[in-house]
């Protein structure tokens, strides 16, 4: 098991390619399992630095009916488990101040949603756990702007911050990836992550539901580590179309080997 220099050290390696990758939500520990082992030999094969990342609650559901996850018990549980057994850091997001306290206890990554993420008092308590912070760029802020994001993060104490692109609002149920926003966000002086999975989602657009263009996903990975993206975030089901979350804009797990042998290649290049 890494320890939080050793985990900080590697995202903020500018030799080697990092992946924040799994499952949407926690469905069940067998899920869990299934993609971590998967993608825990392609990393290491590719030497690729993994983290494993699932929610255990979905708090900005399309529809107040839709699986939101198991709780943060259970979850939490679960992303234990994970950390233990393959011996690879974790990461959740948090929505509360109180689940960023709990959280903490357990993950080394807590993440801060883009819904959240000008909502100071959650970022200051997930700094205040100690452990790494991604924050995630709003769909409703430029990139110039996630340089107050982080800014409220290192007023409140915070050294280790990653910073997440994944996609600007772009007219009704669509989104677009600026990819000026990585320079830009670089400039800040943190490790930013490209989230490929979440920018070619399409809000809404499934009416009691997001839709998306899963195809899209590996396109734009490619772009952004072509203009500097220190690292990716993906997220990958074994049967997306069955997944109870965020089914259509992710990857199918039988397919990422070959996806991030190309994107590898791609980062390998600009360095």
């Amino acid at each position: 098991m890494l320890n939080a220099a050793a985990i900080w050290k590697n995202l903020n390696s500018p030799r080697r390619l990092f992946l924040i990758a799994g499952p949407c939500v926690i469905e069940n520990e067998k899920l869990c399992r299934t993609v971590a082992a998967s993608l825990v030999k392609t990393c290491k094969q590719l030497g690729i630095f993994y983290v494993f990342k699932a929610s255990f609650d979905k708090a900005n559901r399309t529809s107040g009916k839709a699986f939101r996850g198991p709780g943060i018990a259970a979850g939490l549980k679960t992303l234990a488990s994970i950390r233990e057994e393959f011996g690879v850091p974790v990461l959740t997001d948090v929505h509360t101040e109180e689940q960023a306290r709990l959280a903490g206890e357990v993950v080394d990554i807590l993440q801060i949603p883009a819904f959240l993420c000008r909502q100071t008092d959650l970022i200051e308590a997930a700094v205040t756990t100690g452990k790494i912070v991604n924050l995630k760029k709003g769909q409703f802020l430029s990139p110039a702007e996630m340089g107050r994001v982080a800014e409220k993060a290192r007023l409140a104490g915070a050294k280790k911050i990653l910073l997440t692109e994944r996609g600007t609002t772009f007219g009704y149920n669509n989104l677009v990836a600026d990819m000026r926003s990585i320079p830009i966000m670089k400039a800040f002086g943190f490790p930013v992550v490209f989230d490929a999975t979440h920018s070619v989602q399409l809000p809404g657009g499934g009416g009691d539901k997001s839709a998306g263009q899963r195809e899209f996903a590996p396109v734009l990975a490619k772009a952004a580590l072509a203009v500097g993206a220190n690292g990716l975030f993906i997220e990958t089901h074994p049967r997306p179309d069955q997944a109870m979350s965020d089914g259509p804009n992710m990857i199918p797990l039988g397919e990422m080997e070959a996806t991030l042998r190309g994107l590898l290649k791609v980062f390998e290049a600009v360095r």
